[in-house]
């Protein structure tokens, strides 16, 4: 496992079940701002363009070690089974901490292509210990999917899984304009999805609360009857020391 955009890092211990749960808790806007702060990346990396949306907006944040899946939807595979017959890569899921995300690239992921993902393999996938699924390419089966509580980001949905196969699996792939490795610790929610980086996820819960109160200090004057433009400057300089 490496770190966050990195092939050459060397692995990292899997963080302990409250330190996910910290993570887990906590909104991805947040998340997004605490990275910032740390300085491991620029401000416009590590994180799904766009075309990559939450198809359940009211469920609250997954997060998961990616297991890493290069699949084709469009066209039937050139030799080999289908997805559908394919465990092949369940040992390399399994290999990875939990809890598991799959990630999938879908080449190309147009709006024509299929949907990799549905009840069926939705069940399969939670029995397996993922936490849910983030792909370019199409999800379907979306009621089943609400009942199961299974979290789904994707580019689109597809009445059909169509060709759906895979063609490589554990191997670096990019959703959403996000290079994922295997075992890159990856967040999402209604606002979309990032990745965590794993040498400072420790840090993240308290950098987080700490920029939380100083944005309810600034809400809460904003708010008060003691508002004027002289103090809320006062304020703002004095969180900016």
């Amino acid at each position: 496992m490496t770190a966050a955009g990195s092939q050459d890092t060397p692995a990292l211990p899997a963080l302990k079940p409250r330190e996910l749960d910290m993570l887990r808790g906590l909104e991805t806007c947040v998340v997004a701002n605490a990275i910032e702060t740390t300085g491991v990346r620029l401000r416009n990396e590590g994180y799904m363009d766009a075309t990559v949306r939450c198809v359940f907006p009211d469920f609250p944040p997954v997060l998961g070690y990616a297991m890493t899946l290069k699949v084709r939807t469009g066209n039937p595979p050139i030799e080999g089974p289908g997805y559908v017959d394919r465990v092949d890569w369940w040992d390399q899921l399994l290999a990875l901490p939990q809890p598991r995300l799959l990630v999938v690239e879908d080449d190309p992921g147009t709006p024509a292509s299929g949907s990799f993902l549905g009840e069926v393999h939705a069940n399969i996938l939670r029995a397996l210990g993922c936490s849910g699924m983030v792909t370019n390419g199409a999800v379907r089966d979306l009621p089943a999917l609400r009942r199961l509580g299974f979290p789904v980001f994707a580019g689109h949905v597809s009445v059909s899984h169509a060709y759906a196969h895979i063609v490589e699996a554990g191997a670096p792939v990019t959703v959403g304009g996000l290079r994922v490795q295997p075992g890159d610790l990856i967040h999402g929610d209604m606002h979309g999805v990032l990745s965590i980086p794993l040498q400072v996820a420790r840090e993240i819960p308290a950098i987080a609360a700490r920029q939380k109160l100083r944005e309810r200090r600034i809400v809460d004057f904003c708010n008060s009857v003691e508002f004027d433009v002289d103090g809320l400057k006062r304020l703002l300089d004095r969180d900016s020391m």
